[in-house]
């Protein structure tokens, strides 16, 4: 979890594409994700928290699908 914090620091957001991924895959819950990325939002700003969202909305909908 740590990782999906510092990930969108760094703006790689194909590093956080596959930790999401991994973070479900491992039990971590949507709405833990969901809260690393409004702590995101204070500490690193909106704008990465914005994109952190987006990236993570994609791929529940990709996790569903499959």
């Amino acid at each position: 979890m740590l990782n999906l914090a510092m990930i969108p620091l760094l703006n790689r957001p194909n590093e956080l594409r596959t930790h999401i991924r991994g973070a479900l895959n491992n039990g971590v819950t949507r709405e833990e994700i969901r809260e690393v990325f409004l702590q995101v939002a204070v500490y690193a700003g909106v704008p990465a928290a914005v994109d952190s969202f987006r990236i993570a909305r994609e791929v529940f909908h990709e996790f569903d699908t499959e």
